[in-house]
């Protein structure tokens, strides 16, 4: 059924969303999804719109939000909003929200798993398995994960949900963020360099943006050594991609378990013949559970701003 005010409100949807959003922002609301229009749509139709529905793969930039002048709210779908021009939309008194929180565990969950799987060398291993070696020889020696240290860069929920986890490994923690965290019990180093010195696996939780672009330096690389590993589940931006593909294909660190890549849907060529490298193609948060949960909080977030001007989680510019 149609609440108050529900049909009023003309709602135009950039990019393709999770089926189920998808279907249920059209049985409330009337939606013209952006990528079936001519060039020229928004030139007659644009101030017909009071709201987006976008991922966050995708976003909405100043052009957009300029073409729209009756424009109120931005609902996104993830957790990530580097890719949605906050300032611009702030300037006009727009609202923004994401997705936090119902990705958490997924995300955590996969970051453990990558840690664990290039350690250990899992993925390649199944390899060597599959491709009958281990009948010529015994696969080498892999990296022992309790016990060691990992630096956690970025403790925001999805950080702390990651630490949470790798203490069950007597793992010791450090992280490094903006500022000190109160209510942890991790020690707070005050460089990234000096993170990636301290320990032996670094993992990336940090925000994207352009605040955060190559936040993992070559020199960052280079302090984590030949034993270091990395993980990055955050925004391929925080990480130098080609300093990373060098120091991955000259053994400067020992190995690499990427979700994300600065060119998505593209993968440095130099990073596929590696054993060392586990390779994923951006799949933290998907899960049927986790899915489900970030269309719905897309859903409400929506359906909250159109009743009463308020979000569930917004994003502040």
């Amino acid at each position: 059924m149609t609440g108050p005010g529900e049909a009023a409100s003309k709602v135009l949807q950039v990019g393709a969303l999770l089926p189920s959003l998808h279907q249920r922002l059209r049985d409330h609301y009337d939606v013209v999804l952006l990528d079936d229009q001519d060039e020229d749509y928004l030139d007659g139709h644009g101030a017909e719109f009071t709201a987006i529905a976008t991922r966050a793969a995708v976003g909405v930039g100043k052009e957009l939000i300029d073409r729209l002048p009756r424009l109120r709210v931005i609902t996104s779908f993830g957790v990530g909003y580097d890719t949605i021009d906050v300032a611009a939309a702030a300037a006009r008194g727009v609202k923004v929200s994401n997705t936090p929180d119902v990705l958490n565990d997924c995300v955590a969950d996969l970051a453990v798993g990558g840690l664990i799987d290039v350690m250990r060398r899992m993925t390649d291993a199944d390899r060597y398995v599959r491709r009958g070696e281990w009948r010529k020889a015994a696969y080498p020696l892999a990296t022992k994960v309790s016990g060691k240290r990992v630096g956690v860069l970025g403790l925001g929920r999805i950080g702390r949900a990651i630490a949470r986890r790798l203490e069950g490994f007597d793992i010791e923690i450090a992280y490094h963020s903006r500022r000190p965290v109160d209510d942890v019990p991790y020690v707070y180093v005050d460089s990234v360099d000096g993170l990636a010195a301290w320990s032996d696996a670094l993992v990336v939780a940090a925000s994207g943006g352009e605040g955060t672009r190559g936040l993992v330096s070559a020199s960052t690389l280079e302090a984590l050594g030949p034993a270091g590993h990395l993980v990055n589940i955050a925004r391929g931006s925080v990480v130098d991609e080609p300093a990373l593909v060098d120091a991955l294909v000259n053994r400067r660190i020992a190995g690499a378990a990427l979700d994300v890549f600065a060119d998505e849907p593209d993968v440095p060529a130099g990073l596929l013949p590696l054993g060392n490298v586990l390779l994923l193609p951006h799949i933290a948060s998907a899960t049927h559970e986790t899915r489900e949960a970030m269309g719905d909080l897309v859903f409400r977030n929506l359906q909250r701003f159109l009743a009463d001007g308020t979000l569930i989680t917004p994003v502040e510019a």
